[in-house]
């Protein structure tokens, strides 16, 4: 394989017509552009250059050589450009995955934060379930997928929490915050004002739930639900926050909402907190283990810096909506 830099003395010698002249234009000595010569030359098989009374002559593989050389260590040069732009964020893309609840919520936050930072790397955000897209960020097709799972791992995470299982892949998971998990009541309910509500409370309730008992927001309920040995009753399946809440706000029933939604609740449901409290899920990014890109590094550290922002003003929102 050639080399860049013998390539790059000989165009310089090609535009400069004198080994002395190129040496100058390169910061070398004249014997050290000699032997770079001498060397490429060895490498290609074929004379490139020819002395001459006023300098030297490029024969016509040399010339042929040049010019390749001149196409070559343009790009080279453009690719530099844009590797250097990279690492400064001035250019690159950066591919998210987020789940749904997150995505009305803290995630805006992030993006138009990270947007104002760094205007000119391109953010390409997709919703997705975080079991349906950790394969693409193992295989680099995702940078970044938040997760919302309640997992088992090897390994936890610096705060003391479970980062959700990676099942073998090579994946780091960044804990970000616990999202606390509500019950969600029409406010003309038995219940809605009572000074204290338990799970056992509502044994007998009809529940709207997420999806289904794969969800990992219903893992934590079903997990919450055998604590205290209850068999809850099923009235409705979706994965809709909204449309669920639209069922309880017409008395269908009870359902389970993360803090992400209740922040925004409509004013026709009661938010209510239990005691002891259902178990909050924990919120992760995953990234591939190893080598970060400087855009998904920059979107880390925006989205550990918003954490504690977001968890701040949790309980404010739920004052609000409770009162």
């Amino acid at each position: 394989m050639l080399d860049v830099r013998r390539l790059r003395v000989l165009r310089e010698v090609a535009r400069q017509g004198s080994l002395s002249a190129a040496a100058v234009a390169l910061g070398y000595t004249q014997p050290a552009v000699s032997r770079q010569i001498a060397t490429l030359e060895a490498e290609v098989g074929v004379q490139l250059v020819l002395r001459v009374p006023k300098g030297v002559e490029l024969t016509d593989a040399g010339r042929l050589l040049a010019e390749r050389a001149e196409d070559v260590l343009l790009h080279l040069e453009d690719v530099e450009d844009e590797l250097h732009a990279y690492a400064r964020l001035a250019g690159g893309r950066l591919r998210m995955s987020v789940f749904a609840s997150s995505a009305a919520s803290v995630v805006p936050l992030a993006l138009t934060r990270f947007r104002d930072r760094h205007p000119a790397v391109e953010l390409r955000v997709s919703i997705a379930d975080p079991p349906d897209v950790l394969p693409q960020v193992r295989a680099g097709e995702l940078d970044i997928a938040l997760c919302n799972e309640a997992a088992d791992v090897g390994a936890q995470a610096s705060s003391g929490h479970r980062a959700p299982a990676a099942q073998g892949l090579p994946l780091d998971f960044v804990y970000l915050f616990d999202d606390p998990m509500y019950v969600a009541l029409p406010p003309d309910h038995p219940l809605a004002d009572a000074p204290e509500l338990d799970l056992v409370d509502l044994a007998d309730e009809p529940w709207m739930v997420a999806a289904s008992a794969t969800s990992p927001d219903m893992e934590l309920f079903y997990d919450a639900c055998r604590a205290v040995a209850i068999e809850p009753r099923i009235a409705f399946e979706y994965d809709d926050y909204a449309a669920l809440l639209g069922f309880v706000a017409a008395g269908v029933g009870a359902s389970l909402i993360p803090d992400m939604v209740a922040r925004n609740v409509r004013e026709d449901v009661v938010i209510r907190d239990l005691h002891p409290p259902l178990p909050a899920r924990p919120v992760t990014a995953a990234v591939r283990a190893g080598y970060r890109s400087p855009a998904v590094t920059a979107m880390l550290k925006i989205l550990t810096e918003l954490a504690p922002e977001w968890v701040g003003g949790r309980f404010r929102e739920l004052a609000k909506s409770v009162a």
